[in-house]
C-alpha cells in the first residue's frame, strides 16, 4: 500500500498560465479576455498566480499589455496573490507603478541560457537583481526568484546541482522570499528532483521556501511533482491547459497542467482550495474562446468521457 504520511496536507498550486504559459502561444490574447481568464482562476480557488511581464514590449509581445491588464485587475491587487516577472530596475518601476504587490525575477543555472535569455552571464545578471531585489523589499514587495535550467540545458547538458545551489544562495541573500526551481526543458527526473532538494538542504535552503516548476516534455512532470511532495515541498507551479514553453529555448515544451496537478493532488487527499470542476470548466472555455490547444491529459480525457455520455 502506498505510503501518504510522508505527504503535505495541503498544497498551493501557483498558477504561471498567463504568464508563462502565454508568453509561447502564437495566439495573442486581448487584455480583457486575459483579465476575464485571470477572474475564472481565482474564481475557481486558485490562490497565487502569476499575471504579467514587465519585459520590453517587443522582446514578448504577448505580454506587452502589463499596465492595462493590471489596470482591469486592480480591485482585486489588495486581497489577492498576484505577481508579475520584472528584469531590471525599469521594468520594478513600473510593477510598482501598477499597483504589483509581488514580484519576480528569472536567473538561470547556466551561462548558455543566461546569455539567450537575458542577455548577460550567471554573475551580471544576478548583479542586476541585486538592487531590484533590494527596492522591491523595502517598499513592502515579495520578491519570487526562479532559477531555470535546473535539471538540464539544451547547450550545455546536464546541469551540476552546485550551479543550481550557487545561484540559489545569491538570490536568497539578495532578499528574495520564494524560489521557484524550473525543469524548463523538462529533463528530470525523480532521481534528479531529490539530488536538488538535497543538495540545496546540505546549505541550509529550507523546502518552506521552495517551489518546483516541471515541463512535461519526457513525460515526467507528475512523477517528479510526487516525488518532491514526498520531499516536503508545498508550493507547485503549473499552468491552465498545459500552455507554455519558453521563447528562448526551443526544446522546452509546456508546462505541467493546472488540471492534472489538481486531478493528482486531489486523488491523494491533499488540499488546494480549488474547485475542480470551476477550473475544468475554465479550461474548456479558455479552449473554445481562444483557439488555444488544451494539452491537459485530465481536460482532454473527460472532455471525451463527456462527449461519449452524450451519446449514449
Amino acid at each position: 500500500m502506498f505510503d501518504r504520511s510522508g505527504l503535505p496536507k495541503a498544497v498551493t498550486v501557483y498558477e504561471v498560465g498567463p504568464r508563462d504559459g502565454l508568453q509561447n502561444e502564437s495566439v495573442v490574447l486581448p487584455t480583457l479576455l486575459k483579465a476575464n481568464l485571470i477572474q475564472r482562476l481565482i474564481g475557481s480557488g486558485i490562490s497565487a498566480i502569476e499575471v504579467a511581464s514587465f519585459v520590453r514590449p517587443d522582446l514578448v509581445p504577448a505580454l506587452a499589455d502589463a499596465e492595462d491588464l493590471l489596470a482591469e485587475l486592480a480591485p482585486l491587487l489588495a486581497t489577492h496573490r498576484m505577481s508579475a516577472l520584472v528584469p531590471n530596475q525599469k521594468g520594478l518601476d513600473r510593477a510598482i507603478k501598477a499597483g504589483v504587490r509581488e514580484i519576480a525575477v528569472f536567473a538561470s543555472a547556466t551561462e548558455s541560457f543566461a546569455k539567450a535569455n537575458l542577455n548577460n552571464t550567471v554573475a551580471g545578471s544576478l548583479d542586476i537583481f541585486r538592487p531590484v531585489i533590494k527596492q522591491a523589499r523595502d517598499a513592502g514587495l515579495q520578491v519570487r526568484g526562479y532559477i531555470s535550467m535546473c535539471f538540464g540545458d539544451p547547450w550545455e547538458g546536464k546541469v551540476a546541482t552546485h550551479q543550481v545551489v550557487d545561484v540559489a544562495e545569491r538570490l536568497f541573500a539578495n532578499g528574495i522570499t520564494e524560489l521557484s526551481l524550473g525543469d524548463t526543458i523538462g529533463v528530470a527526473t525523480p532521481g534528479d528532483v531529490i539530488n536538488l532538494l538535497g543538495a540545496l538542504d546540505d546549505r541550509g535552503i529550507a523546502r518552506s521556501q521552495l517551489a518546483v516548476h516541471f515541463h512535461d516534455t519526457y513525460g515526467q512532470a507528475l512523477s517528479n511533482t510526487l516525488t518532491a511532495l514526498l520531499e516536503g515541498i508545498t508550493t507547485v507551479d503549473s499552468s491552465i491547459g498545459g500552455l507554455g514553453g519558453c521563447p528562448f529555448a526551443k526544446s522546452a515544451t509546456g508546462n505541467l497542467a493546472t488540471e492534472d496537478l489538481v486531478w493528482q493532488l486531489h486523488g491523494l487527499g491533499i488540499s488546494t482550495g480549488i474547485d475542480f470542476k470551476a477550473l475544468l470548466d475554465t479550461s474548456q472555455w479558455l479552449g473554445k474562446t481562444t483557439g488555444l490547444t488544451i494539452r491537459s491529459k485530465t481536460a482532454i480525457a473527460l472532455a471525451n468521457d463527456n462527449r461519449m455520455a452524450e451519446k449514449k
